[in-house]
């Protein structure tokens, strides 16, 4: 259900707490971008609730944000960005009710060209499970002469998103819509994830263009399962309140999931196994002061449908695991698509080359999309974490969040060290253990 909104004193915490966290995803400089949301004043009329031009979205204060009429050219008077009707259309569009604006770094290196302008530059595909969901696989990409300010901006931004979920301005930025500011800034992180994706999978090498061209023609074949869809209600669930060791960890541990850039925004899944039920983070991601709901599911359940927790569930029926772990670790999703120089198919597993991921990790296996149930959990058994092409990483653990958390922190380590290698014309291959190729 919709949440009525009024005034700056309601709206700061959420503004606050995004702009700290746009800032943590290294989204945004010190002063770029915005958020806006619809609320109502003290008079119960709709205005818009707006970060000022200039100000630090790490470092909010309440006089940081405006609230103009979003119909009334009142834009100036209260200092409000200089995008400000380029997000009182968006907030118009029908079931929107936020937008938000963001230097999308990763997204903009993805999407830069050298062709003579002026000119439309082609859509951003995206190579990974989250982009090509909840992107719609595709991302629009606009070209203007001023790519801020342009009051064109304002016309073709807004028409874009009446028909996507969000758009981009060319060496700019990127503008998302939502049903609340949180939905807004899921899409931005996905968007920017996606485009890290696509420059990690350049920088190895990966032919980017043909697998896009394998997803186009055969999407299902190319991504392991449906991902849930974005929930807006429910955050503040929580079934187990009396559990508050438990919550503090589920939290500990989804703010580190964040903040290590293990998994986008409120994507992932986390669980603890119970007597006879789970305990279920179905938004793992969850930054500083914007937690995601904390259920208790049965362990047994015929009648769900959601594959992402059945996943949970099928791994604790046919183990003792006590956690599992799902996170989208974008440097994995790239490097599962790696081949080494002179093959052309990417390999069954990624090993490590630095010393510590060599000494916790024989191999980290890499499975294919679709894969045998029971070969998964045996090599989750074997090795503690599996990486699914197409699919994000799954780990498990014996005791706590904590300890199933170390497997894909470590992972991301063990893929940016083989990158760097790669980058520097290094033979992975001599480096790599010896013993690792008898797994």
């Amino acid at each position: 259900m919709k949440k009525d909104w009024h005034g700056i004193e309601e709206v700061f915490p959420l503004f606050n707490a995004l702009g700290r966290a746009s800032l943590m995803a290294d989204m945004q400089d010190s002063h770029s971008g915005n958020l806006a949301m619809r609320v109502r004043d003290a008079h119960g009329k709709e205005r818009m609730a707006i970060t000022a031009t200039g100000s630090q979205k790490g470092h909010l204060e309440k006089e940081h944000i405006c609230m103009p009429a979003i119909e009334d050219s009142d834009f100036g008077y209260y200092k409000a960005s200089s995008e400000t009707d380029i997000h009182a259309r968006i907030i118009s569009l029908p079931g929107v009710n936020a937008s938000m604006h963001a230097h999308t770094k990763e997204l903009t290196i993805a999407t830069i060209d050298d062709a003579d302008k002026p000119n439309q530059p082609g859509d951003f595909m995206p190579i990974d499970p989250l982009g090509h969901q909840y992107l719609k696989g595709r991302v629009k990409v606009e070209w203007f002469a001023v790519p801020s300010g342009d009051p064109e901006i304002a016309e073709r931004i807004p028409a874009r998103l009446a028909q996507f979920p969000l758009a981009f301005v060319q060496g700019h930025g990127a503008f998302a819509k939502g049903r609340n500011l949180k939905e807004a800034f899921f899409l931005l992180c996905i968007a920017d994830n996606s485009g890290y994706v696509v420059n990690i999978a350049r920088r190895m090498k990966v032919d980017v263009e043909g697998l896009r061209k394998k997803i186009g023609a055969h999407p299902e074949a190319c991504f392991s399962h449906q991902l849930p869809e974005y929930q807006v209600d429910g955050d503040e669930r929580i079934d187990f309140p009396e559990e508050d060791e438990m919550i503090r960890e589920f939290h500990k541990a989804g703010v580190r999931i964040f903040e290590s850039r293990l998994s986008p925004f409120h994507t992932g899944s986390m669980s603890v196994r119970g007597v006879r039920t789970m305990f279920y983070a179905p938004k793992a991601s969850m930054p500083v002061g914007l937690a995601g709901p904390l259920l208790e599911l049965p362990l047994k359940d015929s009648k769900s449908h959601d594959k992402e927790m059945e996943i949970h569930r099928a791994i604790y029926r046919e183990s003792n695991f006590q956690t599992v772990m799902h996170c989208h670790v974008p440097e994995a999703e790239a490097l599962a698509y790696f081949s080494y120089p002179g093959e052309h198919e990417p390999n069954d597993r990624l090993i490590p080359i630095d010393a510590e991921g060599s000494f916790l990790y024989l191999v980290i296996p890499v499975l294919p999309p679709h894969f045998e149930m029971e070969k998964f959990i045996r090599l989750l058994h074997d090795y503690k974490m599996v990486i699914v092409r197409g699919g994000g990483t799954w780990a498990v653990g014996s005791q706590s969040l904590s300890e199933v958390l170390h497997h894909p922190s470590s992972l991301r380590e063990i893929c940016l060290y083989r990158l760097g290698a790669f980058e520097r014309g290094l033979d992975i291959r001599k480096m790599e253990p010896k013993k690792a190729k008898k797994w």
